[in-house]
């Protein structure tokens, strides 16, 4: 018998590529903080520009949604000690599923303990055996691994391909119930899908809807309703999943439904029912957050304006980047090396980016993802496409 973690060791993966990239001195994770989560940080001892974040709305450091958390902390302790089923079910719960299915204009609310989770516990939940659920190829991981949880066949159309998403629904047999599932707001590309062709085709099969608000919550749509509100579409989109970890600045997901499938989800959600619930912390944080949003919906114009000043002052400097009108700005790099070089060399002047590698993006496509908050100034953003602007022009990009 072969020793396992030996075999592991040796096979190729994310690991082995991680160990050749710590030797070549160009491996860009695990960055150590030692500020708040803002647009200037502390790292690794020097200042920093804040563009690889999604505090989207730059609640983060927010007063009143800190006041929020103490509160919390002060009156229900630390944790919940139990799952929602059992003694896990706070006042605070509640409140939050109320004033989110409100605002999202849905029947309902559940929530999970993480974003991940959220997928996880939705798809295995509602996707049984015999059913099929069909997926966008660039969904996030979380959409895939609730597939692999379920029971049911996945299946995968080409990326915003409308006519390979139909040829995928035409596979499913008469007596087969199909969920399909997008992301609203892709989290690398930053493009948003094509839903009312999604929607169209999903009634014409008699197939449910569902989608991943994650990147879209307080970025897209009426007062950041999200990407069903943005098309128009709320009454027609069945499941919406989002989390708490990016524009509600906390820790959590969420799904919004109608009451019905929400109950059966509560009921029959195995990551649902046996992890501890949400912590006090956690659930007052996303509650002040969303009612934050809710007071000031202009926040949401605000980030929408800032990115398009950064979009505007990248493409005058000759940088070639993906089109979109969210927060989300990939810089196209193509060459896994060249990606990191850049990257290495844009933290060491100051200036923070996601470098996007295979398997998050194509072989070839590789990126650099910006991201703004609505709290970034242009006296920052001026300063950091400068320095990106001088990088990627000294690497022929």
């Amino acid at each position: 018998m072969r020793d396992l973690f030996e075999k592991n060791f040796e096979r190729e993966s994310l690991y082995t590529t991680a160990q050749e990239l710590r030797k070549q001195d160009l491996f860009p994770y695990f960055r150590e903080l030692q500020s708040r989560q803002d647009v200037e940080v502390i790292m690794e001892g020097k200042r920093r520009l804040m563009f690889g974040s999604n505090n989207y709305l730059g609640l983060t450091t927010n007063q009143e949604i800190i006041e929020a958390a103490h509160k919390a902390l002060d009156e229900f302790g630390t944790g919940c000690s139990g799952s929602r089923l059992l003694n896990g079910t706070l006042v605070l719960h509640q409140v939050f599923e109320k004033e989110m299915a409100e605002f999202l204009r849905k029947g309902d609310v559940v929530t999970f303990s993480t974003g991940f989770q959220s997928n996880l516990g939705i798809i295995s939940a509602l996707v049984g055996m015999g059913d099929y659920v069909i997926c966008d190829r660039e969904n996030h991981a979380s959409i895939y691994d609730g597939c692999k949880l379920s029971y049911g066949k996945m299946l995968r159309y080409r990326h915003a391909d409308m006519e390979d998403l139909e040829r995928q629904l035409q596979k499913v047999p008469e007596n087969a119930g199909c969920l399909i599932v997008t992301d609203g707001v892709f989290s690398m590309g930053g493009d948003i899908a094509k839903l009312p062709e999604i929607v169209a085709l999903a009634k014409k099969y008699g197939a449910r809807t569902m989608v991943d608000d994650a990147h879209a919550l307080g970025i897209i749509g009426e007062g950041g309703r999200g990407t069903a509100s943005h098309f128009g579409l709320e009454k027609d989109v069945d499941i919406y999943m989002g989390t708490f970890s990016k524009t509600l600045a906390s820790l959590g997901g969420y799904m919004a439904a109608d009451a019905k499938v929400c109950d059966f989800v509560r009921c029959n959600s195995r990551p649902y029912i046996f992890s501890a619930s949400v912590t006090p912390v956690s659930i007052a944080v996303a509650t002040a957050s969303l009612r934050h949003l809710r007071s000031h919906p202009e926040i949401v114009d605000n980030l929408q304006n800032i990115s398009q000043y950064m979009r505007d002052g990248l493409k005058a400097r000759g940088i070639k980047i993906i089109e979109a009108k969210t927060p989300i700005i990939p810089i196209y790099t193509y060459d896994p090396i060249v990606t990191l070089t850049a990257q290495k060399a844009l933290y060491e002047r100051g200036v923070y980016v996601n470098a996007t590698l295979p398997p998050a993006c194509a072989p070839g496509e590789c990126l650099l993802r910006c991201s703004l908050m609505a709290t970034h100034t242009k006296e920052l953003v001026d300063e950091a496409v400068e320095i990106i602007a001088d990088v990627l022009h000294g690497l022929n990009l």
